[in-house]
């Protein structure tokens, strides 16, 4: 029986030897959180330029693959609207400030905007938002679903605290993916938005209800728009849509 023991213990070591990793747990790997900022920016097509404004912006999401742009670029397309259809939201999420601060080379990323977009189009916005988890169901980062709900809330001054209050109040109820965004700089505040990320018009109509915020919000709010955006699968930079279901 002691000899019996003496081999048993060798194999081990011989094992152990060979193959380290059978006996020892692998390090586990650590996932870097996103950032909490995101760049929200609108732009539609000049009238009549539609098809020219198109290629531009390929060429110059092809400039930013070739200057090693790290950031994720998402495109939609607003479906639904009143005021803004066609008009296209390009977005980037899960920045930190040093980020966002330090763009790859942004005097030829002008210059390349100069040549192919400014002729064909119209910059309606560039807004920076921070990301509020409290309020979300999410990280921040949308699943680059083909359909989207958006939110726009303007508010009325100094109502933000018990608007925010509010919804943080109702964010165990959440059922699907809920980004809430606050405006940091670039336009009228108090702003927030809100993006729910969804595979069909058909989930966006299925949880309509799910629009409505709290009752207690109501005589805060001075405007609300819901709008439908349809994700553009050709004008994306780093990101891999989600397929059809």
């Amino acid at each position: 029986m002691k000899h019996r023991w003496y081999k048993i213990l060798g194999a081990i070591l011989l094992v152990g030897s060979v193959f380290p990793t059978l006996l020892i747990p692998q390090a586990t790997q650590t996932v870097q959180a996103p950032g909490p900022y995101a760049r929200i920016a609108v732009m539609r097509a000049l009238d009549g330029h539609s098809v020219d404004w198109e290629a531009g912006y390929l060429r110059h999401l092809e400039w930013h693959r070739q200057a090693k742009d790290t950031f994720a670029w998402y495109s939609y397309s607003v479906w639904a609207s009143t005021e803004r259809q066609r008009w296209i939201i390009y977005a980037t999420f899960g920045h930190t400030a040093v980020e966002l601060s330090n763009p790859v080379s942004p005097a030829e990323d002008e210059r390349d905007n100069l040549i192919n977009l400014l002729p064909h189009s119209q910059f309606l916005g560039n807004g920076l938002y921070e990301f509020l988890p409290s309020l979300s169901r999410g990280n921040g980062v949308p699943t680059p679903t083909l359909r989207a709900e958006y939110t726009t809330v303007e508010l009325n001054y100094g109502t933000g605290k018990a608007f925010e209050a509010a919804l943080a109040a109702e964010q165990s109820k959440l059922q699907g993916e809920t980004l809430w965004y606050r405006l940091v700089v670039g336009g009228d505040m108090p702003r927030y938005v809100r993006l729910r990320p969804r595979t069909s018009l058909a989930s966006i109509l299925d949880e309509r209800a799910d629009q409505s915020l709290p009752d207690k919000v109501n005589g805060l709010v001075a405007k609300m728009a819901v709008e439908t955006l349809n994700l553009r699968t050709n004008m994306l930079l780093n990101v891999t849509p989600e397929p059809a279901r």
